[in-house]
């Protein structure tokens, strides 16, 4: 029998129990994917391609009898595969609904697993996260100068917390990258922000970090961007050399050239002679002396983001 087809919010809600199978290609996946979703592809990126070129080339049937060619040796190996995965029930989807995900659907099915495909496939879902951003969301937002423990003190407040720089990979600043693995791609970004606001949307008052559009190589979408800049700002007040002993701590063990090559990025803001005494401080080991130049930019550049906060809370 075919596979039920659900909307996104059906197989949303019954990803919370089964096993997502994506079974577009493997750069498919890797650009970005439904988070949690199980890497399960009909085709290698080199088959998809011969199949869509058959496909607009010779047309439908040549391309279909392709498929079959590649899918028949595979069968036994995607249903062990699937069987190792210890669920009788399966949730599948391709890129948008059709002929990948119902072969797959068709063959568990006849194995004699419960399996249930989603309706329009991956654009369904891409649909489903722009749809978060707009939606009005109670947001408390936390602000305070560079070193100030902000991500530390929500993280350990136990209040519901949208983890921003947990979710893109980054920590905010020229220097939020060190000792960390690449960022994901913006929709990877998105499809993970999307997932964890709908989580936390039934929790009441969401904290989150003050950030700026841009964290890393990543942009918060601007729907929810305006959300925070328009939400009251609770700022903590942190004296100057607590907050240079707190970046000390995370960043002064960094290897130098690491150290150097973030300075170097925001050189030109923030100008030649500040960025050479910077510099010159770091390569004779006067750490602390190069972060406190360092921390008086940051400074100047958060008083100026203050002055266009229409909200502020003093904490």
């Amino acid at each position: 029998m075919p596979a039920d087809k659900l909307t996104i919010e059906s197989f949303l809600q019954k990803a919370s129990e089964f096993p997502v199978l994506d079974v577009r290609s493997p750069s498919e996946y890797t650009h970005a994917h439904i988070p949690g979703a199980h890497s399960f592809p009909l085709f290698s990126d080199d088959e998809r391609r011969r199949v869509g070129t058959a496909y607009h080339q010779e047309g439908r049937a040549p391309a279909i009898k392709i498929g079959f060619d590649l899918f028949g040796p595979k069968m036994k190996d995607f249903v062990e595969k699937a069987d190792a995965l210890g669920s009788r029930t399966f949730l599948v989807h391709c890129w948008r609904g059709g002929m990948r995900s119902g072969a797959i659907a068709w063959l568990l099915d006849f194995y004699g697993f419960r399996v249930y495909t989603l309706a329009d496939g991956y654009k369904a879902f891409r649909r489903w996260v722009l749809t978060q951003f707009e939606v009005p969301v109670q947001l408390r937002v936390l602000g305070g100068y560079t070193g100030s423990g902000k991500t530390r003190r929500l993280r350990e407040s136990g209040e519901p917390f949208l983890d921003l720089e947990n979710l893109a990979g980054h920590k905010g600043s020229a220097f939020g990258g060190i000792g960390l693995p690449p960022q994901p791609r913006q929709e990877m970004f998105e499809n993970l922000l999307a997932m964890e606001l709908a989580r936390l949307s039934s929790t009441g008052p969401i904290w989150v970090e003050d950030e700026s559009r841009r964290i890393g190589s990543i942009h918060i979408p601007e729907a929810l961007y305006t959300q925070m800049h328009l939400a009251a700002l609770h700022v903590l007040e942190v004296p100057f050399e607590k907050r240079l002993d707190n970046i000390l701590e995370e960043y002064g063990s960094a290897p130098g050239e690491a150290l150097e090559m973030s300075i170097r990025k925001i050189e030109k803001r923030l100008g030649g002679l500040e960025c050479k005494t910077a510099l010159t401080a770091l390569h004779e080991g006067r750490i602390r002396d190069c972060f406190s130049i360092l921390l008086v930019y940051y400074d100047k550049y958060y008083q100026k983001a203050m002055k266009e906060r229409p909200v502020k809370q003093y904490t």
